[in-house]
């Protein structure tokens, strides 16, 4: 029998961007733009090739809370800060990882973006603001930072692009010499500081050893298995000073 000759099928139209949202970042620190394309979200950042988060892509958000929160699952009375909300998944994630009991504080420097995820970002991380054991601080973590006193067991910063800062030049007073040493002393004897970073920077970790903490670097994948390498820095406060 003769054969039917091929149809070739109309291309779907692309579906467009849509704005939903500008955000100026302090200090001239650029503006942020939510966009919404179907399901899918962005965050851009005037003047930089390229999205900084996309809901798409976030397992190494995940990874963070999960390897930072990991020693801490069964405490009853864990507090945990999270520096730099985003689209929420590294908050989602810490929820996940820590007692129906602990308490997780975080921390976000743009008004905007908390009312982003209270609203069209929502949905992506499953409302994880919506959580009793979440405490939002609007401001700049590195304030909480500051104060001290030993009261996290685990500090989670996925803030900016990592030791080097894109977003907000203030940001690189957490990766200093003094902001380290102020993480230690705000962090519970062996508590846990995990840093998200956009790529490999030894002498970063050669800083975190000089504050006296055990360090481990992991890499991984922006999505399960494939995507870009980001790096995650692991730090754990001794027990004792001395140690």
């Amino acid at each position: 029998p003769k054969k039917s000759p091929l149809i070739n099928s109309p291309a779907k139209p692309m579906i467009p961007w849509k704005k939903l949202g500008i955000a100026q970042i302090p200090n001239n620190g650029g503006e942020l733009q939510l966009s919404q394309r179907g399901e899918e979200f962005s965050i851009r950042l005037s003047g930089v090739r390229g999205e900084l988060m996309n809901s798409r892509i976030y397992n190494s958000e995940q990874v963070l809370a999960e390897l930072g929160c990991a020693l801490i699952k069964e405490k009853s009375d864990a507090h945990v800060l999270v520096g730099g909300l985003g689209m929420g998944y590294t908050l989602a994630a810490t929820l996940q990882a820590v007692a129906a009991s602990a308490q997780v504080t975080v921390a976000e420097l743009i008004p905007e973006v908390v009312e982003w995820n209270k609203g069209p970002l929502g949905d992506c991380a499953q409302n994880p603001l919506r959580d009793p054991r979440t405490k939002v601080v609007l401001g700049d973590v590195a304030e909480l930072l500051e104060n001290q006193h030993e009261q996290y067991d685990a500090i989670l910063l996925d803030v900016d692009n990592g030791p080097e800062g894109l977003t907000h030049t203030d940001n690189n007073w957490l990766y200093s010499q003094r902001g380290l040493e102020s993480i230690s002393r705000t962090l519970r004897p062996e508590g846990m500081l995990a840093i998200w970073s956009a790529g490999a920077d030894s002498m970063f970790a050669i800083r975190l050893k000089k504050a006296r903490f055990k360090v481990s670097i992991h890499t991984v994948r922006a999505r399960p298995g494939k995507g870009s390498r980001h790096t995650i820095f692991l730090a754990q406060k001794p027990w004792r000073a001395s140690e």
